[in-house]
């Protein structure tokens, strides 16, 4: 073979590769109409009872700080750390020796002013029978009336001094002003308290205990309507671990205006406590059982998308493309959701594989 005929061959060679090869690449070329696969759901129109969710926490009814109302030692503790306790009852005593003592010195002192102020009386009633026969200077009658008026001071002035030994004899005991429970005490027998600064303890009613939420402006009518009707049901809570509260509450107040930086109103509901499941500051859920007048639109919570606050569905056009559609959301209830605006009774919702679709994006739909 020459020379001429062997590369020849191998141009023929090396050309039918090439061809094979550009073949190959063409028929591995995926198409860029490929449908997504989604599921879809027809959006229905029912009567709906869900419920309409707000975070909240537990304030008691009556709730107050005791402080020693004077300074001294504590000498005695008559309550235990959490316990439940009755109007009136005895709870800190503070040293009463200087207070009983200041007490009898008061006493002490208006007994002496008393006495005092007979005697200025009777000396003022002589002067007053001399100077009618000119037997004394007027002037020592003028004396005399003025050293009543001043003797009468003095009696006032011993009577608020005893007044006030009494009272802080009496601010040495501290006792319940309500009935409730205490917390942990903060002070020990033997430390100083000082009046009006130290804490002791705090006192709070238990049974029953209000919950206080947050609602938007949309639900005042909603909220006002339940308290209107002293409405017995339809309010519970859901407690930190899930479950739900076995007692329902009453709207009890509502604030008499809203928050102009939130534009909310702030409420509470009434629950009985009797076993002291809701405990003062406890973060909760509550919720407002809401049943439509009329039916609404529903669809299932899979089928919304949210991105930065807003949400969204993708329906199906009748090419079966996507078209997106922001709406908005009302009730939610197991697990679908109502949708106050921008769908139709009827269109064909994306349920699942919403979340990788674009506009206009060819979809093969199986039906839910």
């Amino acid at each position: 073979m020459t020379k001429n005929n062997l590369f020849y061959m191998l141009l023929l060679g090396s050309a039918a590769l090439l061809q094979a090869c550009g073949g190959n690449k063409k028929e591995s070329a995926p198409s860029g109409n490929t449908a997504k696969n989604v599921s879809a759901f027809a959006v229905e129109e029912q009567i709906v009872t869900g419920y309409q969710e707000y975070p909240a926490y537990v304030v008691p009814l009556m709730e107050t700080e005791l402080r020693a109302e004077v300074s001294g030692y504590v000498t005695s503790i008559s309550v235990a750390d959490g316990a439940i306790v009755a109007k009136g009852q005895k709870l800190y005593e503070i040293d009463r020796t200087r207070y009983a003592a200041e007490v009898e010195r008061a006493k002490a002192t208006l007994a002496i002013a008393e006495s005092d102020l007979e005697r200025v009386n009777r000396d003022l009633g002589r002067y007053k029978k001399l100077a009618a026969s000119d037997a004394i200077a007027r002037q020592t009658l003028d004396y005399a009336e003025t050293d009543l008026i001043n003797q009468r001071a003095q009696v006032q002035s011993a009577k608020a001094a005893l007044e006030n030994a009494n009272t802080n004899l009496n601010r040495s005991v501290i006792y319940a002003p309500f009935a409730g429970s205490v917390g942990i005490s903060q002070v020990r027998t033997g430390a100083l308290v000082t009046a009006g600064t130290t804490l002791l303890n705090t006192l709070s009613t238990s049974n029953p205990i209000t919950v206080e939420f947050q609602v938007n402006e949309r639900d005042i009518d909603r909220v006002l309507e339940l308290q209107k009707s002293n409405a017995s049901s339809g309010i519970e809570v859901r407690l930190p671990d899930g479950s739900i509260y076995g007692e329902s509450g009453k709207i009890s107040v509502i604030d008499r205006a809203i928050d102009r930086t939130t534009g909310t109103l702030r409420v509470r509901a009434t629950f009985q406590n009797p076993q002291g499941k809701l405990r003062a500051g406890m973060n909760l859920t509550l919720r407002l059982a809401n049943t439509s007048l009329d039916k609404q639109l529903v669809v299932p919570l899979r089928a919304v998308i949210e991105q930065l606050g807003a949400k969204s569905i993708f329906t199906i056009s009748d090419s079966s493309t996507a078209v997106f559609n922001q709406v908005q959301l009302g009730t939610k209830f197991d697990d679908k959701v109502v949708v106050l605006k921008g769908l139709q009774a009827g269109q064909q919702v994306v349920v699942d594989g919403a979340s990788n679709l674009s506009e206009g994006d060819k979809l093969s739909i199986q039906h839910k």
